[in-house]
């Protein structure tokens, strides 16, 4: 009998496609197979396959090792694959939900997004619902009891920002946060007043004529409290040329707990004013980099 996957492929068709915000999109897929999917966390990251360079819709095996087979096909007929967020898995609807950051036509998924129409076909790499433990892929994981809370994120990160919300509503006692989301656009600044235990400072860019992450760390330095835990000032190791930011967090303190997925350079900073000069503990506060600046998106 074959090893159960972690991980598995998913065929799927749009299904319908709505406006969130003017700068992000909301895409629902459905198909049998996501009778089969799950979702472990908030901030679940799949793989999204996209049409090749030749326009080849993407047809890998449904099981298997898939990233191998992905390299060993010719490069203009290779699938193009991001990240994302699994915002929404329906079982029962065999429905998916993928939210989308609108940027015009300059990236490759954001592109297949806005062309995008009910029917078009694509692969998803996400967790399998028939792997009997945890699929891994995520790393909001608070320690029971948390009082506070910190979530910083741009809008790459504002779908797994949300679902965090969202998972937190649920608690009887949800922990006091504090919020900062940048966004392109005021539009953006969606209503989230129904999370009462949520302060949100909303930063759009367009407005303040500023640049990707200027609001964001401004904001944090002017607004953003520490715990009574923090003090203890750390040296900051400072990534290779060109390799991603990417540090988890591992505290049970309930104290406090932090998750921040923004641009690479704009968490790299954030990283060393809340550790180095705020005495944030290292180990409670999760540092992603979603994107980077330069990169294909």
């Amino acid at each position: 009998m074959a090893e159960v996957q972690s991980y598995r492929m998913f065929n799927v068709q749009l299904v319908h496609k709505s406006s969130v915000s003017p700068s992000l999109l909301s895409l629902v897929f459905g198909g049998p197979d996501v009778a089969h999917m799950k979702c472990d966390s908030p901030d679940q990251r799949i793989k999204m396959l996209f049409p090749s360079e030749d326009g080849s819709v993407p047809e890998l095996p449904e099981h298997g090792q898939w990233y191998p087979l992905l390299l060993a096909l010719p490069k203009e007929k290779r699938p193009i694959v991001r990240t994302y967020t699994l915002r929404h898995v329906d079982r029962e609807r065999q429905e998916v939900t993928v939210e989308f950051v609108s940027h015009g036509l300059e990236g490759p998924a954001s592109a297949w997004a806005i062309a995008s129409k009910p029917g078009d076909k694509l692969q998803i790499v996400a967790p399998n619902a028939e792997y009997p433990e945890d699929s891994g892929g995520y790393e909001w994981t608070p320690p029971v009891g948390l009082r506070q809370g910190l979530i910083i994120a741009d809008e790459t990160a504002l779908p797994a920002a949300r679902g965090i919300l969202e998972k937190l509503s649920t608690q009887k006692n949800p922990p006091q946060i504090q919020a900062f989301f940048e966004v392109p656009e005021q539009g953006d600044c969606v209503d989230l007043s129904e999370f009462n235990f949520a302060e949100i400072h909303w930063l759009a860019r367009k407005p303040a004529n500023a640049t990707h992450g200027e609001c964001l760390l401004k904001a944090v330095r002017q607004m953003a409290r520490m715990p009574e835990t923090a003090g203890r000032i750390e040296a900051v190791t400072e990534e290779a040329e060109g390799e991603l930011l990417w540090d988890k967090a591992t505290t049970d303190d309930q104290a406090f707990y932090g998750w921040v997925a923004a641009e690479s350079t704009v968490v790299k900073m954030l990283r060393r004013y809340l550790i180095g000069e705020r005495g944030l503990n290292h180990d409670a506060i999760n540092f992603m980099a979603y994107w980077s600046k330069g990169r294909e998106r």
